[in-house]
């Protein structure tokens, strides 16, 4: 078993309370180091919602259950209370063309690229924890994931 297989076993395995305090330590960490940074004309906090859609779309699903967990990470990054409905909307729109998709991934893994390897692992953590909403890492959210960590 890879190392990434194991890393992605011990998330799937958090009780809800540890995966909680985790994912909610990790994002308001990664929010505060995001807020500092520009990239291409983006905000941190579009950066690091680029990378909480990202993960949620990586199995072309999005289900009220990633909505709850993904809700106060949005709603900090964006400043305002955001509906399931909302972002339901993005997500479809997101989801019709997989060649943006294609940009949106690429975009993700050249801004990640270039931040400090710890916060680049809270992320890769924060992604990984955002796949397991539903107690498994599917083969596509895998590749996704993989290809964040290849930056």
């Amino acid at each position: 078993m890879s190392d990434f297989d194991r890393l992605c076993k011990e998330v799937e395995s958090l009780n809800p309370v540890q995966y909680t305090d985790v994912l909610r330590a990790k994002s308001a960490k990664v929010m505060i180091a995001l807020s500092a940074i520009t990239k291409d004309g983006l905000s941190g906090a579009e950066i690091f919602i680029g990378f909480v859609l990202g993960a949620v779309m990586a199995d072309r699903k999005f289900d009220e259950s990633e909505f709850s967990l993904i809700r106060p990470t949005l709603e900090a990054a964006v400043g305002r209370e955001v509906t399931y409905e909302e972002v339901k909307v993005i997500f479809r729109e997101a989801k019709k063309d997989a060649k943006d998709n294609e940009v949106i991934l690429a975009a993700m893994v050249g801004a990640i690229g270039e931040l400090s390897e710890e916060l680049k692992e809270d992320i890769i953590i924060i992604t990984l924890l955002i796949c397991a909403v539903d107690g498994k890492i599917s083969f596509n959210e895998k590749r996704y994931i993989k290809k964040l960590m290849e930056s």
